[in-house]
């Protein structure tokens, strides 16, 4: 549940900092972060 806060918080982060990104840097930047919050998952051994 910790890894979802922490991705989610990024996404929402992005989605505010960058209000004129256009969907496809949306879904890039969605996708990254996935693999980041795997990262962590094997990192922080959640």
């Amino acid at each position: 549940m910790k890894i979802y806060i922490i991705w989610l918080i990024c996404v929402i982060l992005w989605n505010f900092g960058v209000p004129n990104a256009r969907p496809i840097e949306d879904v890039i930047v969605a996708i990254l972060l996935s693999f980041l919050s795997i990262g962590l998952k094997k990192y922080l051994k959640f």
